[in-house]
């Protein structure tokens, strides 16, 4: 079995109000990306890494982080595109035959656990696409576009999507195709998939398997980091029976 791990890291972060692009942004004494990397290096299952990154952080990602904490498993650095989901599209397309599974990651995501990432492509072996989430604990509101209340939803059936999304390489190319063909977007690549009419599986996750978007969620990684016991304990995945 070949998995190949495709990791967009080519967002620019507006939201994070830096000059440095989010992925290279330091937690602890490496960058966000390069402690990501790391948690593919210790996978088991995992037999490539395709780094997704910008033009101008080509050099700086091969440099500086690639060959610099010897991630012998990234096999490739691909340029992004315009959005993440183009940036994706791009990273299937740099993937050689005799690929059986696909497992798309966040750049932003370094919490993830080599545990989780073997997990995610074993059950994706049984059900050919799989998403790691987590149940929504607040009580969540639909609103009209004039922020009155429509109705309040079941939380107990709602889950906040993360990643690793992993899927059968058919398939997810098939789904990116679909997307081009007839002008999809979707705010995540299991909803290009969900359009093919076909189920994915949920696997649950953590809540400490957080992405780094705000300078909020910047100051909690650094937490997580400094208290090595509270982040082991955050990021233990979900049980739901």
């Amino acid at each position: 079995m070949r998995a190949v791990a495709l990791i967009p890291a080519a967002g620019m972060g507006k939201r994070m109000g830096t000059l440095i692009s989010k992925p290279f942004l330091s937690i602890g004494n490496r960058p966000i990306l390069a402690e990501t990397l790391l948690r593919f290096e210790e996978s088991s299952l995992i037999s490539e890494v395709y780094v997704i990154v910008s033009s101008k952080e080509e050099g700086h990602s091969r440099e500086d982080i690639v060959n610099k904490y010897n991630l012998k498993k990234v096999t490739k650095i691909v340029i992004g595109g315009v959005e993440r989901q183009d940036s994706v599209k791009n990273g299937l397309d740099a993937i050689e035959p005799g690929c059986d599974i696909v497992m798309i990651h966040d750049g932003i995501r370094p919490f993830v656990t080599p545990q989780l990432i073997d997990e995610s492509i074993i059950e994706t072996q049984k059900h050919d696409a799989t998403v790691v989430a987590v149940p929504v604990k607040e009580t969540v509101k639909r609103v009209s576009y004039y922020g009155e209340i429509l109705e309040t939803l079941d939380r107990n059936r709602l889950w906040l999507a993360q990643t690793p999304q992993t899927f059968n390489y058919n398939i997810i190319i098939s789904a990116h195709k679909n997307a081009v063909e007839n002008n999809l977007r979707g705010t995540d690549d299991s909803s290009l998939v969900e359009a093919l009419g076909i189920k994915v599986k949920i696997i649950a996750g953590s809540y400490g398997n957080i992405k780094i978007t705000t300078p909020e969620d910047l100051i909690l990684a650094k937490a997580f980091l400094e208290d090595n016991e509270h982040m082991v304990s955050a990021c233990e995945p979900i049980n739901i029976g």
